[in-house]
């Protein structure tokens, strides 16, 4: 693959096929687990970590799979690297561990991963699909902290809640003060759905919007003119 081919790749993983507005897939904790920033960022972190390592996995070893057992062999390396990612925040940042709960063992059978795997990184050399798996996941990533600002500035007026389970001492930015009554809707399922309504929705527009721009341009010189 050339310079081209790789940022092609980079710019599908963060906009053209962003997973979480674009593929709208691995809903379950985009909705759940988006109630603020700290905790849709470090989801996203290890749903990264897992991406872009199970793709570099599954490349190197695409020629020694047989076909028939493919699927069973990527959600064991999944898995296997699901459990590193568990373990650790089991042992380093226990009590954000305990908040994020089954979402993280969940990474195993997010769609997300193991569409990657197997849309990309069977049928590609090792650099490039590991670029693919951490490029999906960084955009899966933005969509979350997005979702989780939104909804933690409207339902509880702080930002970064919960800071202080990764680092000790730290506090929230607290906005509106402490008399902020919230919007409960925010933080409730609803509001997941709305805010992540409203970014697909935007994207859309943007890209409706360039596409109307493209149609208006006046043609290139070099572009050549039917004889009517």
């Amino acid at each position: 693959m050339d310079i081209k081919a790789y940022r092609d790749i980079a710019w599908n993983g963060w906009w053209k096929q962003n997973p979480g507005i674009v593929q709208i897939l691995g809903m379950c904790p985009t909705l759940a687990i988006t109630t603020n920033i700290v905790n849709a960022l470090s989801l996203g972190l290890a749903t990264m970590f897992v991406m872009g390592m199970s793709n570099l996995a599954v490349a190197a070893l695409r020629n020694f799979i047989p076909y028939e057992i493919r699927i069973p062999v990527f959600i064991l390396i999944i898995a296997a690297l699901t459990t590193v990612v568990d373990l650790s925040m089991n042992a380093f940042v226990h009590d954000l561990y305990l908040v994020l709960g089954i979402f993280i063992p969940l990474i195993v059978t997010n769609c997300i991963v193991l569409a990657r795997v197997e849309a990309f990184a069977a049928k590609n050399e090792p650099l490039g699909s590991t670029l693919d798996g951490i490029a999906q996941g960084a955009g899966l990533t933005l969509v979350l902290v997005v979702l989780g600002a939104l909804r933690e500035f409207v339902g509880s007026g702080t930002l970064l809640s919960g800071i202080e389970m990764i680092i000790p001492g730290a506090s929230p930015i607290v906005l509106f003060g402490d008399d902020y009554p919230g919007f409960l809707v925010a933080i409730l399922p609803p509001g997941a759905f709305f805010a992540l309504g409203s970014l697909v929705a935007g994207r859309n527009w943007l890209e409706a919007r360039k596409a109307a721009r493209a149609r208006q341009a006046p043609p290139s010189i070099d572009t050549p003119v039917e004889a009517g």
